[in-house]
């Protein structure tokens, strides 16, 4: 029987099959042998052991459409990424690592900047601009008032999406909202700390509409860029892209070079800053990496 790896817990798969129902599944030793790893979103074939205990043998991972290393998912239509406007305030950073990694994967990324009711609307207006003008899809949202919901379900609808976001962002108070039958345990945010609990420990899929899946996944503190140089990190900021080929030099880092159209840009204020200072701490980091 076929099936979709919704959960995956201590060398257990729990598989939705084609019938309807979900069986606990053991990985057959060949994975290991083969080093492969069976990942939540995979689309595999089981052996059912027993239709009443609803268990089985994971015989085979179908062919993937792709695969995330963090978090680990395969077969993902795009990214839905969270964070809040407030309390934790956006770390940008972050935010800019998780989008590169997805450029890196060639998984569409959308942007959920969540509980806008407790930031001005001058803050709204900048960050909705600094990343919509990067080219990414931008959505203000605000589980607390409901606010938002139809933009993100019209965006869901028919498609595998990986929901990925810091703890604390309202990552789970969202998803509960746009899921009606499983409630997760939605964690409340320490008033010391002003940080998230960390209420998602494993990656799950959750179904939430005809053929729409919401890949739930536990909430990151940091991120590392990897299998990346840093003379390539430029191919990931979108942005810079239309200025690209206008550089004098051919290869143009966006950093020393004169001639160069993206330093324009930023000067002129066509590229943000925050994104850019990112870029270069970020093309520093690589490059220290490198050297090690």
């Amino acid at each position: 029987m076929q099936g979709k790896i919704i959960k995956g817990i201590a060398g257990f798969y729990y598989v939705y099959g084609a019938d309807k129902m979900l069986y606990e599944c053991k990985a057959k030793g060949i994975f290991r042998k083969d080093n492969q790893k069976p990942l939540v979103g995979d689309n595999v074939e089981i052996t059912v052991l027993d239709k009443q205990e609803h268990t089985g043998n994971l015989i085979r991972i179908l062919p993937r459409k792709n695969s995330l290393i963090r978090p680990a998912v395969a077969n993902v239509d795009q990214a839905f990424v969270i964070f809040a406007m407030e309390n934790p305030k956006p770390n940008f950073m972050l935010l800019d690592r998780f989008l590169i990694m997805m450029e890196q994967s060639d998984v569409p990324a959308v942007i959920c900047f969540n509980k806008k009711d407790l930031a001005s609307e001058q803050e709204v207006t900048e960050l909705y601009e600094t990343y919509k003008n990067c080219g990414y899809h931008v959505i203000l949202s605000s589980a607390l008032e409901k606010e938002g919901l139809e933009e993100i379900h019209e965006i869901l609808k028919g498609k595998t999406t990986v929901v990925a976001g810091p703890s604390g962002v309202g990552k789970s108070s969202l998803t509960n909202l746009l899921q009606g039958e499983v409630q997760m345990e939605t964690g409340e945010i320490s008033k010391k700390l002003k940080r998230g609990r960390h209420t998602t420990r494993h990656s799950q899929v959750i179904p939430v509409g005809e053929n729409t899946f919401l890949m739930d996944t536990p909430g990151f503190s940091s991120l590392y860029l990897t299998d990346m140089e840093e003379q390539d990190l430029k191919d990931y900021f979108p942005e810079f892209r239309k200025y690209d080929e206008e550089c004098r030099f051919q290869g143009c880092r966006h950093i020393h070079e004169p001639g160069c159209r993206v330093k324009e840009a930023l000067e002129n204020g066509k590229i943000s800053r925050i994104r850019y200072e990112d870029y270069l701490s970020l093309y520093e980091e690589l490059k220290e990496k490198r050297r090690y």
